[in-house]
Formats: C-alpha cells, sequence, structure tokens
C-alpha cells in the first residue's frame, strides 16, 4: 500500500520481499530520486565513502568483498572456540558479582562488543564510548541531530584508530590497503562496528526472553542441544528485530512484482517481520517452532545486501544460548514482564535492561 504523501509502497509477503531485495532494479543508494525516508524534508547527504551498506553495485561489491573473507563459515568456526571463551568469561563475571544481573548490559551487549573489537582491532575498554553512539544514533523518533552528533563522534574515534592504531586486526588490514582512502576505511570500519554488536546484543536477550514465553520449546532444546542451530534460525525469523531499516529501497526501472508494477521513483518499505510471519511461507507463523524450517527468512536481508556479519552472528547467538541454558539452568526474570523497557523508539529493537537471577 502506498504511504500517505509519498509514492512509497509496503512490501508484507516473503515471496515478494526476497525479489524487491534481490533485483538490483530497485536501489540502496539514499541519494536515488525517491528513496524513502521517515524523516521527509531532511537534506539527503552524500554517501559516505566507503560506507558499502548504502551502495549499489560496482562500488558496494568492491568494498564488500574486502571485508567478507573475515565472515565465511570457515573463518567464522575458526573463531568460535575465542567467542567461547569470552561468552564463559562473561558469565563468570556474573557469577562472581552475583545475583541479580542485567542480561543486556552484562552479558548480551559485552559478549559481541569484545567479538568485534577483537575483530576489528579496538581496543575493548572503549566498549561505554561506542555502544552509548551507536545507541543514540539508533533512535528514531523525534529530533535527529543527539543521533547525528553520535555519528560524527564515533566516526572521528575510529578514524584516529586507523591513523595509528597500536592493535592488529582488520581496521589496521584496510588502512595498509593502497587503494583505500583514510575516510574509506574509518566508515567500512563504522559500519561493521555498528552492526557488529547492536543487533546480535539485542538478539542474545530476546531470544531468552522468547524460550521462557514458550516453556515447551524451552525444555525441547535442553533435551536436545543439536536443535540450537536451528533455534537460531526460527528466533531470528520469530523476533525480526530489525523489521524495517536496512531494507528500505527504491525502483530504478519498470518492475512488476507480485502483480504489481513499480516504477522508477517509487519508494519501497519491506517490512521484514512482516514477511517473517507470512503464513504463505511459514504455517501458523506466530507460533515458536524450534523444529521449523525456517533458513529462508529475511532477518539478515536477501540478495548482495544481505548481512556480511551473518555467519559471525548465528555463532555469536549458537554458542551464548547453549552456555547460558547450560551453565545457569535455573536463569529468570527477576522483575515482572510488565516492568520490562522495551525499545520501541529504535531502529533495532532490544531491550534496554533485563534483570535476571538464577
Amino acid at each position: 500500500m502506498p504511504l500517505e504523501g509519498d509514492r512509497t509502497w509496503a512490501v508484507t509477503r516473503l515471496a515478494e520481499a526476497r525479489q524487491v531485495l534481490g533485483d538490483p532494479r530497485f536501489s540502496h543508494d539514499p541519494t536515488r530520486p525517491g528513496y524513502p525516508t521517515i524523516h521527509p524534508g531532511a537534506p539527503v547527504e552524500p554517501t559516505p565513502e566507503g560506507a558499502f551498506q548504502a551502495m549499489d553495485d560496482p562500488e558496494h561489491r568492491r568494498y564488500r568483498r574486502l571485508v567478507q573473507g573475515r565472515f565465511t563459515v570457515a573463518a567464522v568456526n575458526r573463531m568460535r572456540p575465542s567467542i567461547q571463551a569470552i561468552v564463559d568469561r562473561a558469565i563468570d563475571d556474573m557469577l562472581a558479582t552475583g545475583a541479580p544481573a542485567d542480561l543486556v548490559t552484562d552479558f548480551g551487549l559485552p559478549v559481541p562488543s569484545m567479538v568485534i573489537c577483537d575483530l576489528l582491532g579496538v581496543p575493548y575498554e572503549d566498549r561505554e564510548f561506542f555502544q552509548s553512539r551507536t545507541q543514540r544514533m539508533a533512535v528514531v523518533t523525534g529530533d535527529t541531530a543527539d543521533g547525528q552528533a553520535a555519528l560524527g563522534e564515533l566516526r572521528q574515534y575510529l578514524r584516529g584508530l586507523v591513523d595509528g592504531s597500536p592493535h592488529d586486526g582488520l581496521i589496521s588490514q584496510l588502512a595498509s590497503t593502497a587503494d583505500l582512502t583514510r575516510e574509506a576505511v574509518t566508515n567500512i570500519a563504522l559500519s561493521l562496528l555498528i552492526a557488529g554488536h547492536e543487533t546480535t546484543g539485542n538478539m542474545i536477550p530476546l531470544s531468552l526472553l522468547a524460550l521462557w514465553d514458550h516453556p515447551d520449546q524451552l525444555d525441547r532444546l535442553r533435551a536436545d542441544p543439536t536443535l540450537i542451530p536451528a533455534a537460531v534460525e526460527e528466533l531470528l525469523r520469530y523476533l525480526s528485530i530489525v523489521d524495517w531499516v536496512a531494507f528500505d529501497r527504491v525502483a530504478v526501472e519498470d518492475v512488476e512484482i507480485g502483480g504489481h508494477q513499480f516504477h522508477p521513483g517509487d519508494g519501497v518499505w519491506v517490512l521484514g517481520a512482516a514477511a517473517n510471519h507470512d503464513d504463505r511461507a511459514f504455517p501458523d507463523p506466530a507460533t515458536l517452532d524450534l523444529t521449523r524450517r525456517s533458513r529462508q527468512h529475511i532477518a539478515f536481508g536477501h540478495g548482495i545486501h544481505q548481512c556480511v556479519g551473518q555467519n559471525l552472528a548465528r555463532a555469536e547467538l549458537e554458542i551464548a544460548l547453549h552456555t547460558l541454558l547450560t551453565r545457569l539452568p535455573a536463569l529468570r526474570l527477576a522483575v515482572p514482564f510488565a516492568d520490562l523497557p522495551f525499545k520501541h523508539d529504535a531502529a533495532v529493537f532490544g531491550l534496554h535492561h533485563m534483570p535476571v537471577t538464577w
């Protein structure tokens, strides 16, 4: 359906969503005329050099290929022992401090933060700085000035690492690449740092909450830990915490999808949560079923812009959930569900805090 005041369409079915996201006749370049925005009238800034998530091919491919080797299945499998060590250390710290703990700030965010810091070569002691900035950037309601200020602060911080980081990691590797400018390296690192902890950091606590809300599925998972990979796919589908952000497009040619004709300049919102709850693709979609075949979901997008870090996110979720359920079998909420503060104003859904005990 078109949104009032603009020729922008919402796509809510999985098959059509995958078609739009996979068709190069729909652009992901926000500088294109007609590109949809939640802030109409706001000035459109040029896409920063290296910000490949907001580019079309061939520019998108040029930058993406520089980092994708770090996120292959084989590369991520080599990281699993270090991810396990990070997860165990976070649980050790929770146990040492004692209950109650905050599963968001004491576990959900620190685990992927430390993983992506290790990968990029970002000092982990600076995590509170970049976590606070990314959370300010994620707010989508009200004045956007604070979010833009936070983005500038985070970019300036990363620019300093590019100029002289003593840490070994992807930033140093990219900085030594002859055909990359300082700004390009900064913006590639910015994209990976934000995506590398904010989404997984929200998914971990929400996944536990969903499992506690479905005790039959939790019991099934405890009885058969080999279900963990399938459970992660179903939780990604069921929760769909990245609903529309990164799923915005604009038609650059005439395209027919699902019997509808799109014309150049037509904006499109692909609604990921709706598509992942499409009853044509997922029978009884409102039910959490850990044995469901959910891999065709679009929680990570689809097509050339599909999340480059999806294999890493899956590994982090699998290890985090399995270890929490194994080491803290009595883990439970420490407050009533009604008291949980959800991020209803954020681009990535989640919880501000989640007090737990065991």
